[in-house]
């Protein structure tokens, strides 16, 4: 009698769904697909570190992109949004709240004292568009150049996501299918001055910079190149506008990052950083400029809100206390010295690493987004700034053995 022996490859079982998995199927169901997320589902967070769904930890060195200053739950940020929470949640523009003014006395300090006045909503993308109306309305209604609307703005830069802020930015890919754009926006190549020259007309009306462009591949302005167009628009009685939703809030090792060329734009905007990961934003400006604004011009109905302003409260106290920028411009450094160490290993792979503080990108020759991906399965979590560009974007409280760790599970992915 011949025994019967059971099934093999017939009858292979199939692995069971992985929570991640259940996860990501519903997410694929009811999300737009407009992002093309990483495969991983993150479910808690502290410091520089973050777990996935599956409990696997990750050196987080993108921080939400940019965003998350002081690392994942910071005691004191947890602390100030909690108080707020079992207070006053929201109340509207429509009446004042005492965290909305402290983070404005803050800003306001920091940018000009007393000649100055902050603005508040949601995101860096409202704030530019603040900028961006700020500066018409300014030569309309104040400078009496109502001929003055258009605005330089710089190849590789990124402003936002909103009609007139894809549009500022000077990266097709981004405008694609959204035409027709609004007119008012023309390009120069990042620092090249006399291009800018030549753009400046009757027409003009501001120029709007970042002092590093982050989504165009961490690359830094020209040394002095803010401070050339600070004198530009002087000459020619237009606004300086500085972007600094990713440099801003002691990133860069200054508490703006238009401070490394010693210069007073006409007005900033914030975000990111701001709220350490709470959804604010902020437009800063002079008080003569902000006089173009009266009530009824602009508004927000969750700008300033209560709970997002405590915890940015929090966060600018701690993000830019001396002793952070100067650990950031340590680290910034660190970051340098390993990343031309790692160049040095790889010639030709590694094609050059650029940034200020914790802002810093590493160009690789090809195939950055695999890069990317394998700094996944590596256990580092960086994102893809440009076409060839890995940034990274740590928390401040990263140490640097943490860095350094960052750094090794770089070069291991390449």
């Amino acid at each position: 009698m011949i025994e019967a022996k059971p099934a093999e490859a017939a009858a292979t079982s199939v692995a069971a769904p992985t929570r991640t998995d259940r996860i990501i199927e519903r997410a694929k169901h009811h999300l737009l697909q407009n992002y093309k997320q990483q495969p991983i589902v993150l479910v808690k967070g502290e410091g520089p570190w973050v777990w996935d769904a599956e409990g696997r930890k990750y050196l987080d060195l993108i921080g939400g992109i940019a965003t998350c200053a002081l690392g994942h739950c910071h005691p004191a940020v947890v602390g100030a949004a909690k108080a707020q929470l079992e207070t006053l949640w929201h109340a509207s523009n429509v009446f004042y709240t005492e965290p909305q003014i402290q983070l404005a006395e803050r800003l306001t300090s920091a940018f000009g004292g007393a000649d100055a006045r902050a603005f508040f909503c949601n995101s860096g993308a409202e704030a530019n568009e603040a900028l961006i109306k700020l500066a018409r309305r300014w030569q309309h209604e104040i400078a009496g150049n109502k001929q003055r609307s258009e605005i330089i703005t710089f190849e590789g830069g990124f402003h936002g996501r909103t009609l007139a802020t894809v549009t500022a930015t000077a990266q097709p890919k981004y405008q694609a299918g959204f035409e027709p754009l609004p007119q008012g926006f023309v390009y120069a190549p990042m620092g090249d001055l006399d291009a800018v020259k030549r753009l400046v007309g009757p027409q003009t009306a501001a120029i709007l910079v970042e002092p590093i462009q982050g989504e165009g591949g961490v690359r830094p302005a020209p040394a002095g190149f803010l401070r050339a167009l600070r004198a530009l628009c002087d000459e020619h009685g237009l606004l300086l506008l500085i972007d600094e939703v990713q440099t801003g809030i002691g990133r860069t090792g200054t508490v703006f990052g238009y401070q490394v060329e010693a210069i007073q734009p006409d007005a900033i905007s914030l975000a990111k950083s701001l709220g350490n990961g709470l959804p604010i934003g902020a437009m800063v400006c002079s008080d003569a400029v902000g006089k173009a604004l009266p009530s009824g011009t602009h508004g927000s109905t969750f700008g300033g809100n209560p709970v997002a302003a405590a915890a940015a409260v929090a966060t600018w106290d701690l993000a830019t206390a001396p002793q952070m920028l100067a650990s950031n411009v340590h680290n910034g450094a660190l970051l340098h010295q390993l990343g031309a160490s790692i160049k040095a290993r790889h010639p030709g792979r590694v094609v050059e690493c650029r940034g200020r503080g914790m802002l810093f990108g590493i160009e690789v020759d090809s195939g950055a987004a695999d890069v990317v991906a394998r700094c996944r399965q590596n256990g580092l979590l960086v994102n893809l700034a440009g076409e060839k560009t890995v940034r990274f974007a740590p928390p401040y409280v990263t140490s640097s053995h943490e860095l350094t760790e960052g750094l090794t599970l770089f070069e291991r992915s390449l």
